[in-house]
C-alpha cells in the first residue's frame, strides 16, 4: 500500500515538475488534446451533420486546390487526422504535425498511404531546416497558437514563393465572439483555455509584419452546421449572397487565409 502511495506521489511530483518546465500554454493544449481524443472530433466539431459535411467539403477545396504531387507540405495541427485522410490521396509528400502525441497516435491509425510523415511538437518551433516547404496548411489551428511566433516560424521554413493556406474562426461573427470571450460558454463549448478567433484586419497586419506578401483574407460561411437538411440548399444560396455584401460579409463564421513568402 505504501509503495503504491509513493508511486502515485512521485507521478504527480514529476507531472508538476514537467508543467513548471513547459510553457503553460503548451501544457494546456496537450491536456486539451487528451480530452479531444476521448470523443469523436468529427461529432465534436459537427463535421458529420448534413450541413457540416457540406461546410467541410468547401474547406477542403479551399485548402487543397493549389496542391500538386511534387510538393512538400506541412499540415499544422493535424489532430486525429480528419484532414490528413484527404491529403494522403493527393500524393504530395507531407508532414503532419500536432502538439498532442495522443492525437497523433489516432492520426496514424487513419493513414494508409506512405506519403505522410508525422512530427510531434510545437508548431512555433518545428525543428525543420530553413526554406524547406512548398506550402503549409491547416484547418482551425492558428487560433490555438501564439500567432506571431507561429507565423515567423512558418515564414522561416517555407521556400521563397512558398504559401500558407488556413481556415480560421472569425471574431466578427456574433456566435464566435460570445463563445471565445465568455468564459462559461467557452468552457461549455469544449474550447481550450487559450484559443481565440481572429479579426481579419489584425491578422493581415500580423502576416505583413512577419514578411508575407500577396495576402488574401476572405470571410465566408453562413451555413450553420445544425441547419436541417431540407433547408441546406436555401441557406447555402442565401449565404453566397451575404458573402458578396461588403458589410454583412464581415460577420461570416470563418476566414480563409492565404499568403506567399
Amino acid at each position: 500500500m505504501n509503495k503504491a502511495k509513493n508511486l502515485k506521489r512521485n507521478f504527480f511530483t514529476i507531472t508538476a515538475f514537467k508543467k513548471k518546465l513547459m510553457d503553460p500554454r503548451i501544457f494546456r493544449e496537450i491536456e486539451h488534446g487528451k480530452k479531444l481524443a476521448d470523443v469523436s472530433q468529427e461529432a465534436f466539431w459537427y463535421w458529420e451533420t448534413s450541413a457540416g459535411k457540406k461546410r467541410w467539403e468547401r474547406r477542403v477545396q479551399m485548402l487543397t486546390s493549389h496542391i500538386t504531387p511534387e510538393m512538400l507540405l506541412l499540415e499544422v495541427g493535424c489532430g486525429s487526422g480528419y484532414l490528413t485522410k484527404v491529403l494522403q490521396n493527393l500524393k504530395a509528400t507531407m508532414i503532419a504535425n500536432d502538439i498532442s502525441l495522443t492525437l497523433l497516435k489516432l492520426a496514424k491509425e487513419n493513414i494508409t498511404e506512405n506519403n505522410i510523415k508525422f512530427l510531434s511538437g510545437n508548431a512555433c518551433n518545428l525543428g525543420l531546416r530553413n526554406s524547406t516547404l512548398d506550402s503549409i496548411i491547416g484547418s482551425s489551428v492558428l487560433h490555438h497558437l501564439e500567432i506571431n511566433q507561429a507565423l515567423k516560424e512558418f515564414y522561416r521554413v517555407l521556400k521563397p514563393g512558398g504559401s500558407i493556406y488556413f481556415t480560421e474562426p472569425n471574431m466578427m461573427n456574433p456566435q464566435i465572439a460570445i463563445q471565445k470571450n465568455v468564459p462559461l460558454i467557452k468552457k461549455m463549448a469544449g474550447d481550450s483555455p487559450d484559443e481565440t478567433a481572429f479579426f481579419r484586419w489584425q491578422l493581415k497586419k500580423n502576416l505583413k509584419m512577419c514578411g508575407f506578401k500577396n495576402i488574401e483574407i476572405k470571410t465566408f460561411d453562413f451555413l450553420h452546421p445544425n441547419t436541417p437538411r431540407p433547408f441546406i440548399p436555401l441557406v447555402t444560396r442565401l449565404g453566397e449572397c451575404l458573402e458578396s455584401l461588403p458589410i454583412i460579409s464581415e460577420i461570416a463564421g470563418s476566414l480563409f487565409i492565404k499568403a506567399l513568402k
